[in-house]
């Protein structure tokens, strides 16, 4: 009788959300635009499952039974997430071209808890043997989406599947083919999924102009969430929970108010999650624990504002600047430029000494942000600095940084790098013949050039 309310419920959920995206604006409903062709015979299923020995799960049964079995449009397929739910029987050899009835039928040996260990061990047979063969290669790939019916297709690689035995029979997975780790949805059968697709269609949350990554995160309403949030015990379904609060597009005062309740009492990896909610939801609330949280982690800092408040970037200049003998890796250095750039300043004075940092990756970093700015030719005599370095790289980063400048002194360091590297190495010599193409050299021509009489002459005569 519950599974019975449940169709109906789905029913009449799916003419709802059809109303609400009349414009089709959820993610791939522009392809099956809400329609299901006419339910499965119980025939069709028997034949099927004969065909391909094995049952199906029975709240998938019972979808295609009293629901539909899919549509005319994307790949044949129906209403459903993304681009919406494969007809019986169509598309079952998405992940595997060869033996997919065999493959089919065996045990899943994928589950929500695996360990990337285990996931790693499973695909070793392909990642650790160049020469495998065609007829290897389909073997290992059978074992490794054994028992997964794919059921739609999300784009590009990503499919959602459906597991057809084991334990976690009739669960929807998230399945990429280019083999990184499946993510299992957080709902227990596929017509709790289904529905769940359907109540964020109605509510709003799906429809937004970017993926919503529907499936990838815990569903329910962010007042429901906080509420598992709370009475959760272990750390990892906190995360979970505070997972599927971010993905919403908006949440109430009221529960901003709680979640920064829980962050004056937490710590740690929750204590960051919590920051990085009431930066995207309430700037202005979380904007004094930001400023106290840059004692613990600039990064999270400068990520969270420059994802969820980039327009706020200035309000960060002096911080920046009081804490930049703090900033000693890549990623941070990285997520500060961003912010610097974001602000519209010259902020020449605060990447030159990044420049001598000992990470390659950082001054790489640092070369291109110089690069970017309007008066980058302010900055010359730094960009000699990177074009004398002992790494290709920085070489190639300051090449590109420094493009467009016409300044003669550059030509003396240009023609050491033309006699260094006599051959392509790193794309050094392609970007220095572009830069040279304002002076109407090449890497050729430069190393013609008498050097004592480039200061004597015009640069356009220096040759002659």
């Amino acid at each position: 009788m519950e599974e019975l309310d449940q169709i109906e419920r789905i029913k009449s959920k799916l003419f709802s959300a059809k109303n609400t995206d009349r414009n089709l604006k959820v993610f791939g409903a522009g392809s099956h635009k809400y329609i299901l062709g006419n339910p499965v015979r119980p025939l069709d299923i028997l034949n099927f499952e004969n065909e391909y020995d094995l049952e199906l799960p029975e709240c998938y049964k019972s979808f295609l039974l009293h629901i539909g079995n899919g549509g005319i449009s994307h790949s044949n397929s129906g209403a459903g997430p993304y681009y919406g739910i494969y007809s019986l029987g169509k598309n079952t050899d998405e992940f595997i071209y060869e033996n997919t009835k065999s493959y089919l039928k065996e045990d899943c040996k994928i589950s929500p808890k695996m360990s990337g260990e285990y996931w790693s061990d499973l695909n070793k047979n392909i990642e650790e043997n160049d020469t495998i063969s065609d007829e290897e290669f389909e073997i290992e790939l059978g074992k490794i989406f054994s028992g997964l019916l794919p059921i739609g297709s999300q784009g590009c690689t990503y499919y959602h599947a459906l597991v057809l035995n084991g334990e976690f029979k009739g669960r929807v997975v998230n399945v990429d083919i280019e083999r990184q780790k499946p993510r299992f949805s957080f709902e227990l059968n596929f017509l709790d999924w289904y529905e769940r697709w359907l109540d964020e269609v109605i509510s709003g949350d799906l429809i937004i102009d970017t993926p919503s990554w529907f499936g990838y995160k815990m569903g329910g309403s962010a007042a429901e969430i906080l509420e598992k949030y709370i009475s959760a015990k272990e750390n990892e379904t906190k995360i979970e929970c505070l997972d599927g609060i971010l993905n919403k597009p908006k949440i109430s005062s009221e529960n901003i108010g709680i979640l920064e309740v829980q962050y004056k009492v937490s710590t740690g990896v929750i204590k960051d999650k919590l920051l990085q909610i009431l930066t995207k939801f309430d700037y202005q609330r979380a904007k004094p624990y930001l400023i106290d949280f840059t004692k613990e982690s600039l990064l999270s800092v400068f990520q969270f504002v420059f994802w969820y408040a980039k327009d706020k970037s200035s309000d960060w200049l002096e911080i920046i600047e009081a804490n930049s003998e703090k900033i000693n890796n890549e990623e941070t250095f990285r997520f500060c430029t961003y912010l610097l750039k974001e602000m519209n300043i010259d902020y020449g004075n605060f990447i030159i000494p990044f420049t001598l940092n000992k990470s390659d990756n950082i001054k790489i970093s640092a070369y291109y942000s110089l690069g970017q700015l309007e008066n980058k030719i302010d900055y010359v005599d730094t960009f000699i600095v990177g074009l004398q370095d002992s790494s290709n790289k920085v070489i190639h980063a300051a090449l590109q940084a420094v493009n467009g400048i016409k300044d003669k002194k550059l030509l003396v360091y240009y023609k050491m790098i033309a006699e260094k590297f006599p051959k392509e190495q790193d794309y050094i010599l392609s970007n220095l013949n572009q830069n040279l193409k304002l002076f109407g050299l090449s890497t050729t021509t430069i190393k013609t050039i008498n050097i004592d009489v480039i200061n004597e002459k015009k640069w356009f005569e220096f040759w002659k």
